[in-house]
C-alpha cells in the first residue's frame, strides 16, 4: 500500500538525527558574518566593524522588514529583509568599543520566533527553542497559553512542566547522593 505511513523512526535514530541537524545549524550560524540572538519580544544582531569605526562613518538602515549594517563606502556586512516586521521607532542600534555594532529590533509580532535575521541567511529550527525559564515567567497569561498550546502540539512540556523538570535538576544538583532514577513528577 503506497498510503500507508512511514514508520515512526525509533528514539535513538530520531536523536541522531536531531545531534546531526543541530550541528549543522550550529555551523552555519558560526558561518554568518555577524551574531545574533531572540526573546519573544526583540532580536538582538551583533555586527563587527573593523576597530576605530565611529559612528558616523556606519550605514545603518532600520525600515520595518528590511535592515542593512555596514561601514558607509564598502558592501554591508548584513543586508536583506527580515522574515517579520519590525517597530522601527522603537528598534536601536549602538557602537560599542568602536568595533561592533549592537542592533535592538523590537518585534511587531511577539509570538513568534524568528528563523533568521534575514531571509537570504540560513534557517534554524524554530521548534527546538526552549525560552529561558526565568523568562517564562515574564509571559503575560495569553503568551503562556499560547506557548503552552504550541509546545503540547509538540508533545513537548508546557511552561508548567518546565519549571518542575528545572527545580528537580537544582535539586539533583544539590543532592547527588540521592537516586531520582525513577521519580514521577506530577
Amino acid at each position: 500500500m503506497a498510503d500507508q505511513e512511514a514508520a515512526p523512526l525509533h528514539e535513538d535514530q530520531q536523536k541522531e538525527i536531531d545531534r546531526a541537524n543541530a550541528e549543522r545549524e550550529q555551523k552555519e550560524q558560526a558561518a554568518l558574518p555577524y551574531r545574533w540572538r531572540q526573546t519573544l519580544q526583540d532580536v538582538t544582531v551583533t555586527v563587527p566593524v573593523p576597530a576605530g569605526t565611529r559612528g558616523k562613518q556606519l550605514d545603518v538602515v532600520l525600515r520595518k522588514q528590511h535592515i542593512k549594517v555596514g561601514v558607509k563606502g564598502q558592501e554591508p556586512v548584513l543586508e536583506g529583509d527580515m522574515p517579520y516586521e519590525i517597530k522601527v521607532d522603537d528598534s536601536t542600534w549602538t557602537l560599542d568599543d568602536s568595533r561592533e555594532v549592537t542592533v535592538s529590533l523590537e518585534k511587531l509580532n511577539q509570538q513568534v520566533w524568528w528563523p533568521h535575521v534575514v531571509t537570504t541567511a540560513p534557517k534554524i529550527d524554530t521548534t527546538k527553542i526552549t525560552p529561558e525559564n526565568s523568562k517564562l515567567s515574564d509571559l503575560d497569561g495569553e503568551t503562556r497559553a499560547m506557548f503552552d498550546n504550541q509546545q503540547k502540539q509538540m508533545g513537548k512540556p508546557t511552561s508548567d512542566e518546565l519549571k518542575k523538570q528545572e527545580m528537580l535538576r537544582k535539586f539533583q544538583e544539590q543532592h547527588p547522593e540521592m537516586d531520582f532514577s525513577n521519580a514521577k513528577i506530577g
